[in-house]
């Protein structure tokens, strides 16, 4: 795969903007279309609509709670309290603990289910985002950063749990709880009302103005420690590199650089943000202390009863704290839509083209291959092949040999259809692959690449990969064919030893046997082998060799080797150039033609 060789796993190295930072701050990225975004999530909602409801109603019933329980402060003083009644107290009393009661427990209820319905409803979408990325082509990800997909999984799905965890309830019982405190306050006393905004619009001015300069300081905050991050990576990965040449005083020097650039820019974005809250707390007291001294200079001259003022006293302390966690959740709200918008992206992108209407399953497979005046280009800029054609009769060895960049991974990926042809036809057993069900095609396949993958599993299911039905005695039998055998019984569990990180405990020849036993256990009955030797050394590669050996017996081969010295005994050298063939014969006939082949051949031994 031309492209794909190309490709290495990555890590995301700046975080993406709306990810948390430290104390919980924001680095706000809008969403480009909100609307849809909150239909696809409203989507995987709606699937729990039961829950949906009883949340809607315990909302109803905490919120309800909260401003009856604050409004009957004044019954409780103008009736009880002042009056002296002390039984009609005690009974008012007791009401409150009822109310306050039953709003609790309705909050406690309310919270759970909410996070009840935000796992199930990731969850769904997790689900949904990995299934499509198994239905997608693999031009898709020659061009997508791993890590940018890793952080889909991870940052983008945290921001969305979070906020259908915390911030939509939070946010839809603070615009609720602000419409409710601002009908009981205009009841109680219009005047007060008036009072109590006067000093709001500034809040609000003062609030803005802050987020607007601290969103700045946050930004090039992520942008530097995504600096240091990167750096840190880069290091570890390297430490062979900078062990071997002494790098580790400049490495010290570079990481302090870096880390002092990160501090002082968190420095500034923390000091931003942090003169917020008491800002608006000061704000707040100075508007409640206003609103105090005119509600009692009503009390004494108007005679504005004491348990109303009392009771809007409470309702004007409350409603700066929702209109506070309004414009923080909203940050955080706007942050998650940006995060689904991109995973709602990748499940938007086309997935691979589906079986053509009439596809038929490749069966009783011979093996005979043709590729007839076949062209392919990535895009439309640059054609990768032209008019290619060769033919593989069922059981041969066919050779590609050329250049980096020929095009030789490009045709071995065109034949189960990695990628589709723009024009001619290849033919398996003269069926044109295009009529085929790509299921059925890529069974009877079997890729060798020269970069193994090993997952996080045993031995014996490593190997099972292959083919899932295989039994135990098959993966065994398979392993002894390959020579593998004789180092997996020296492992400490033998075929039940867990590998881990793409099996980093075993050597890259140990790595390379397993995944020929893996295409043994397959038993294809076409074979690909991609450089599967070229980054072993010779005497590993004599020990692997045999188990190649084994596993081309009978069956039609494809080899793409630099070292020629591996495809001698080919049936047929292809030898590609620029995306043509340009020779073609076996080992001893382009010997002698002293052309393109000869000149690689020879060139090995200078």
């Amino acid at each position: 795969m031309s492209n794909q060789e190309t490709l290495t796993s990555q890590t995301t190295k700046v975080a993406p903007a709306g990810m948390p930072g430290k104390h919980g701050h924001i680095s706000v990225e809008k969403p480009k279309n909100s609307k849809e975004v909150l239909s696809r999530l409203w989507s995987y909602l709606s699937k729990e609509s039961a829950y949906l409801f009883l949340i809607l109603v315990l909302l109803n019933i905490n919120i309800t709670c909260t401003l009856i329980g604050s409004y009957l402060l004044r019954p409780t003083i103008n009736n009880f309290i002042i009056p002296r009644n002390i039984s009609g107290l005690i009974t008012m009393i007791l009401l409150l603990l009822i109310i306050y009661a039953i709003g609790a427990i309705a909050g406690v209820f309310l919270n759970r289910i909410m996070i009840l319905v935000a796992q199930k409803t990731i969850s769904n979408i997790r689900v949904d985002l990995f299934s499509k990325l198994q239905s997608l082509p693999l031009n898709f990800f020659d061009s997508a950063k791993h890590g940018d997909l890793m952080s889909l999984f991870v940052n983008d799905m945290d921001n969305v749990s979070d906020a259908l965890n915390a911030s939509l309830l939070q946010f839809l019982t603070s615009s609720i709880m602000v419409i409710g405190i601002l009908s009981l306050m205009l009841y109680i006393s219009p005047l007060l009302t008036l009072v109590t905004f006067i000093i709001v619009p500034f809040m609000l001015w003062v609030a803005s103005a802050i987020i607007k300069k601290s969103k700045g300081f946050f930004t090039t905050q992520q942008k530097a420690l995504g600096e240091v991050d990167g750096y840190v990576e880069e290091m570890i990965i390297g430490m062979k590199v900078v062990k071997v040449f002494c790098f580790e005083g400049v490495a010290e020097k570079n990481f302090e650089s870096l880390n002092y650039d990160l501090r002082d820019k968190a420095t500034k974005a923390q000091l931003y943000a942090g003169v917020m809250q008491p800002i608006i707390q000061n704000l707040n007291t100075i508007n409640f202390a206003l609103t105090a001294t005119v509600g009692g200079l009503l009390a004494i001259f108007k005679g504005f009863d004491l348990g109303g003022l009392a009771a809007f006293m409470q309702y004007s302390r409350q409603f700066g704290r929702p209109v506070n966690e309004i414009s923080s959740q909203y940050n955080t709200i706007q942050s998650a839509l940006a995060a689904a918008e991109r995973i709602f992206q990748i499940m938007d992108e086309l997935a691979e083209t589906s079986d053509i209407p009439g596809a038929i399953d490749l069966v009783d497979v011979k093996g005979n291959v043709e590729f007839n005046e076949v062209t392919f280009s990535y895009d439309d800029d640059k054609v990768i092949l032209k008019n290619i054609s060769f033919c593989a009769k069922a059981g041969q060895k066919i050779a590609l040999v050329g250049s980096t960049g020929a095009g030789k991974t490009t045709i071995m990926n065109l034949l189960p259809r990695f990628y589709d042809i723009q024009a001619g036809h290849i033919t398996i057993d003269g069926l044109d692959i295009m009529k085929l069900k790509r299921g059925s095609l890529r069974k009877a396949l079997a890729i060798v690449l020269q970069d193994t993958h090993l997952f996080k599993a045993s031995v014996m299911d490593n190997i099972r990969y292959g083919k899932l039905e295989a039994t135990n005695e098959e993966v065994i039998a398979a392993a002894i064919l390959s020579g593998a055998d004789s180092f997996i019984q020296r492992l400490p569990k033998g075929y039940h030893t867990l590998l881990q990180n793409d099996g980093d405990n075993l050597s890259q020849g140990q790595r390379q046997l397993l995944n020929i036993t893996r295409s043994i256990v397959a038993k294809p009955v076409i074979l690909i082998l991609d450089e599967a030797t070229s980054s072993i050394d010779t005497r590993t590669e004599q020990t692997i060799q045999k188990g190649v050996d084994q596993l081309m017996k009978g069956l039609t081969c494809f080899v793409i080797a630099h070292r020629l010295s591996t495809v001698r005994d080919a049936d047929e050298i292809l030898v590609l150039d620029n995306g043509e063939i340009i020779e073609r014969g076996n080992h001893e006939t382009l010997l002698k033609q002293k052309g393109k082949y000869y000149q690689l051949y020879t060139s090995q031994f200078d």
